[in-house]
């Protein structure tokens, strides 16, 4: 594999945004730009994209509140699948969260999501019963959940 791991940088803004638009990730009433610049503000560094040569073929957005950490944002390129990408991208998000004192890494899957729920199962991710709950606060666009 010649694909390596490094921070987002704003010239990828246009590939990520296509990337996370191919994968399925984006939702009218979530603006991609908006998250993106939103990230840029806090924790930057944990933000991360996996390229092979000059193409953005992965990314997963982190974040660490002082109690746990979250994953957002994790994709990789359908041309690309297979090759542990998304593997590296978990592996390297725990460890910069980890590096930070953090306990637990969590995340939000959409309960009909099964391949993401299989491949957080063989990272030994454990399922648990919660109410996720939200409020928006910034509207970014037409409907949807928080």
């Amino acid at each position: 594999m010649n694909v390596r791991i490094r921070s987002f940088r704003t010239a990828d803004e246009d590939a990520v945004v296509a990337l996370w638009e191919q994968t399925g990730l984006t939702r009218p009433w979530n603006d991609p730009r908006a998250d993106i610049r939103r990230k840029l503000t806090v924790q930057p560094e944990l933000f991360l994209v996996a390229v092979d040569g000059d193409a953005v073929v992965g990314s997963v957005m982190a974040g660490y509140d002082g109690r746990r950490g979250w994953l957002y944002y994790l994709a990789s390129a359908p041309s690309h699948r297979g090759q542990g990408i998304g593997r590296a991208l978990v592996a390297e998000a725990e460890r910069l969260l980890e590096a930070m004192g953090c306990p637990k890494v969590q995340l939000m899957v959409r309960p009909d999501n099964a391949s993401a729920r299989g491949f957080y199962d063989a990272l030994g991710y454990v399922s648990f019963e919660t109410w996720a709950t939200g409020r928006r606060l910034i509207v970014d666009g037409p409907g949807g959940p928080a």
